[in-house]
């Protein structure tokens, strides 16, 4: 049988574009799996949580790794200071264009207006509620900024702070530029403990499947089918506000630096897949940084944009929060000026910073901004009970989100590698499904022409594969 052939041959070098269909496969598995049998479905969480700890493990040591050998290979403070401040100019128009776009969105779809009583929440969903509204993610602008620097990189990477070991490998790697050549030994392992943690992050995607079937299935499983009818209007309203805010500004951003959104896209299929199906932006973030490095984003600029982008560049959820205080007020009856709006969305520029890593940060954030305008936290109630659908589009967005804005800052600094694009767009059409299937065709059609093995089986070291039929 050649499906033996197909087996022995591929799966110990699983390809990308393999990988994205098998996350598919899981993916609608995930779906059937959680509808027909939902209590088996629910305790499937455990392959999710086990992925997800698999990736955490890798971030650390990847980010640590790859932001000091990036900085210590262009030893320039004054180009580092350049890039930090294009980031955050960068990170502010884009934030605002999300919170523009969310608030001009609810306006017209009105998700709140009409909205079906029998969806009211439980007494445990508005107690939940009740505690978000309590909860502060940070005290003050003074406390955010201070919560950027680490007491100990050990604690900063226990806790997962990004931005607390950005700072840090930012100090190290200066340190290592100013020690020169006896510096070189530490930066010779940390290249090579850069390489190790990439080929480390390429064996755990292997798990990604089995993790996003997990996922899927007890998030149907757990809520069912029947909550899509239930708030159509809301996650409709939300997918679709994403959906502008992708064409009307990351498409634009796109175009403006002259890169092809269409490849970038192409290339992040598979992170994008990740941060979708397991609503978690850690899932994707080792696979991601790895893509764009072979994108032709410097590693400087990725090691010190992306991280700082899931603080400080959170598109899906920015957009979802303008969203939610409209939703929140409409559905109470409270009806909400221009100018209070544009008060609300100030606010909202300012308490959606420096909370990255918080569970539920987005519900948190919303929670406190409704109680600070007198707004009653029903709908934090309500939409906590699709809070894991909501998610996933606004994880996803913000993936997106921050891979362009590495791309952007690489060509604003002229440091955008073009020749190293093509070459990965090349290799990616080449390991494409579509070439996989064209390549089986012609080697079965040299079969029937020629009889024999198919073509190439003798590169594989697996002489003694059996191609006939039983």
């Amino acid at each position: 049988m050649y499906v033996w052939y197909i087996i022995l041959i591929e799966v110990p070098n699983l390809k990308h574009s393999k990988l994205t269909a098998l996350i598919f496969i899981a993916l609608i598995l995930g779906v059937l799996v959680g509808h027909f049998t939902p209590d088996f479905a629910v305790r499937m969480r455990p392959f999710a949580e086990i992925f997800l700890r698999m990736v955490k493990m890798i971030i650390a040591p990847l980010l640590f790794a790859t932001l000091v050998v990036g900085i210590s290979g262009h030893d320039d403070a004054k180009s580092l200071g350049k890039i930090g401040l294009k980031t955050i100019i960068y990170f502010e128009i884009v934030t605002t264009l999300a919170l523009i776009i969310g608030l001009t969105m609810a306006n017209i779809f009105k998700p709140g207006v009409g909205f079906v009583s029998g969806t009211s929440p439980h007494a445990i969903q508005m107690q939940e509620a009740g505690l978000m509204a309590a909860t502060k993610a940070h005290t003050s602008i003074g406390q955010m900024v201070t919560d950027i620097f680490p007491t100990s990189i050990v604690d900063a990477m226990a806790q997962g702070n990004l931005l607390q070991i950005v700072v840090f490998s930012i100090f190290f790697a200066l340190a290592i530029c100013a020690v020169g050549k006896k510096a070189q030994p530490v930066l010779d392992v940390l290249n090579s403990v850069s390489q190790i943690m990439f080929k480390f992050t390429e064996y755990v995607m292997y798990f990604a499947p089995l993790g996003i079937f997990g996922a899927i299935a007890a998030t149907v499983g757990a809520n069912g089918l029947n909550v899509l009818k239930s708030y159509f209007k809301v996650i409709g309203a939300l997918y679709a506000a994403l959906a502008v805010f992708v064409l009307l500004v990351l498409i634009i951003a796109c175009k403006i630096v002259k890169i092809s959104f269409r490849n970038l896209i192409s290339a992040l299929q598979e992170p994008a897949l990740l941060a979708f199906t397991t609503a978690s932006s850690e899932a994707a973030f080792p696979k991601a940084m790895d893509i764009m490095e072979r994108f032709g984003v410097p590693k400087k600029i990725v090691g010190f944009v992306m991280p700082t982008g899931y603080t400080f560049n959170l598109d899906g959820s920015t957009l979802y929060l303008a969203m939610g205080v409209i939703f929140s007020s409409q559905i109470v009856g409270i009806h909400l000026d221009l100018n209070q709006q544009i008060i609300i969305m100030l606010a909202l520029m300012l308490t959606s910073k420096g909370v990255a890593g918080v569970p539920r940060v987005s519900l948190i954030v919303l929670a406190g901004t409704l109680a600070s305008f007198n707004i009653p936290i029903l709908g934090v109630a309500i939409l906590l009970g699709i809070d894991q659908i909501l998610d996933m589009g606004r994880t996803t967005v913000n993936l997106i989100g921050n891979c362009v804005a590495t791309v952007v800052i690489a060509r604003w600094e002229r440091e955008f590698d073009y020749d190293k694009m093509k070459e990965f767009v090349r290799q990616s059409k080449e390991e494409s499904i579509g070439a996989d299937i064209e390549k089986l065709k012609n080697e079965l059609s040299h079969k029937k022409l020629h009889g024999g093995e198919p073509e190439n089986s003798s590169n594989t070291g697996l002489e003694t594969i059996e191609v006939k039929e039983g």
